[in-house]
C-alpha cells in the first residue's frame, strides 16, 4: 500500500512536469515570453529530477540482500541529493537569465502567457501540498525532495506571474519600467530556490554521512529500553537514518548470571517495544554486556 501510494505520487509529478514543460516552452516561443521560456527550461530540469527521484525510490524499496544487508534505503537519500544539485543548477540559471534580462530591451507581455503562468502556479501548489503530505506520511526522502522541487516551481511561477502581470499593467498605464519587474522577481526567486537546494542537499549529505538522529529520538529509545526491568545499564545507544527508515544500535548491561535464553528474550522484547512505538524503525541491534552488583 505504501509503495503504491508513493509510486502514484511520483508518477503524477512526472506526468505534470512533462506537460508543464511542453506548455511553457510552447507558449514562451509563440508569444516571445522570455520568463515563461526560462521557466519551461527549468521545468525540463524538473523532469530529470523527478525521474531521478522515481529511480531512487524503486531501488530503495528493494529488500535487503547479501551485498546490502541493511537494505537499499540510502538510494532515496542519494536521489534527493542529486535533486538538490539539479535545483541549485536551475537557480543559478534563472538568476543569470534574470540579471541578463535587466540589460536587454523589455519584451512585450501577452495575456496568454499570464494565464499559463497562473495555471502553472496553481497546479504546482496543489502538487507540492499533495506530494509533501504523502512523503511525510511514508517518510520518503525521494517524495519530500520532489515536493521541494514543486515548491521551487511555485516560486518560479509566482515570479513569472508577477513579472508578466506587471508588464501588462505597465503597457496599459504607460509605465514601461514595470516590464523589468519580471527579471527583478526572477533574481529574488533564484535566491530562494538556491537556499532551498542548499538546505535539502545539506540534510541529504548529513544522512549519507551517518549523522545521528535527534537527541529527542534517542531519549525516547532510551526510555523504552529502561522500561524493561532487567536492563541495569545503558552503555551506548546510537541511531541513524537509512533513507526512509531508522537503524538503532544499543549496548546494554544485564545481570551476568542470566542464561543465553533469558538474554535472547530480553533482546526480543526491546526490539518489539521500539518497533511498535516507532514504526519508522526497521532494525534494532542489541549487544548485551554482563553487569554485576559490585560493578556499581
Amino acid at each position: 500500500m505504501k509503495k503504491s501510494a508513493s509510486m502514484l505520487a511520483i508518477w503524477i509529478s512526472l506526468a505534470s512536469n512533462v506537460v508543464l514543460t511542453a506548455v511553457k516552452i510552447l507558449v514562451g516561443l509563440l508569444f516571445g515570453s522570455q520568463v515563461l521560456l526560462a521557466d519551461g527550461i527549468h521545468n525540463a530540469g524538473d523532469v530529470i529530477a523527478t525521474a531521478t527521484a522515481y529511480s531512487s525510490m524503486r531501488v530503495s524499496s528493494k529488500p535487503a540482500d547479501e551485498d546490502h544487508p541493511y537494505g537499499h534505503g540510502k538510494a532515496e537519500v542519494l536521489g534527493a541529493f542529486i535533486v538538490a544539485i539539479i535545483l541549485g543548477g536551475a537557480a543559478i540559471y534563472m538568476g543569470y537569465h534574470a540579471i541578463h534580462a535587466l540589460f536587454e530591451p523589455a519584451g512585450e507581455a501577452h495575456f496568454i502567457a499570464l494565464i499559463a503562468a497562473i495555471v502553472s502556479l496553481a497546479w504546482k501548489q496543489i502538487l507540492y501540498v499533495y506530494t509533501m503530505r504523502v512523503g511525510k506520511k511514508l517518510n520518503s526522502k525521494g517524495l519530500i525532495a520532489t515536493a521541494y522541487d514543486h515548491l521551487a516551481d511555485v516560486y518560479a511561477s509566482a515570479a513569472a506571474t508577477v513579472g508578466i502581470g506587471a508588464a501588462l499593467v505597465g503597457d496599459w498605464q504607460g509605465l514601461h519600467f514595470l516590464a523589468y519587474g519580471d527579471p527583478v522577481a526572477g533574481i529574488v526567486v533564484s535566491i530562494l530556490v538556491l537556499k532551498l537546494a542548499y538546505e535539502m542537499g545539506r540534510e541529504s549529505f548529513d544522512i549519507l554521512m551517518e549523522r545521528s538522529v535527534s537527541s529527542e529520538y534517542i531519549s525516547q529509545f532510551e526510555k523504552l529500553i529502561r522500561s524493561v526491568p532487567e536492563i541495569k545499564r545503558v552503555d551506548r545507544l546510537r541511531a541513524r537514518e537509512h533513507g526512509h527508515y531508522i537503524l538503532v544500535d544499543a549496548r546494554l548491561g544485564v545481570s551476568g548470571t542470566m542464561t543465553i535464553q533469558e538474554g535472547h528474550d530480553i533482546i526480543r522484547r526491546i526490539k518489539e517495544k521500539i518497533k511498535t512505538n516507532h514504526t519508522d524503525v526497521d532494525e534494532v541491534l542489541v549487544h548485551l554486556n554482563p553487569w554485576y552488583e559490585e560493578s556499581t
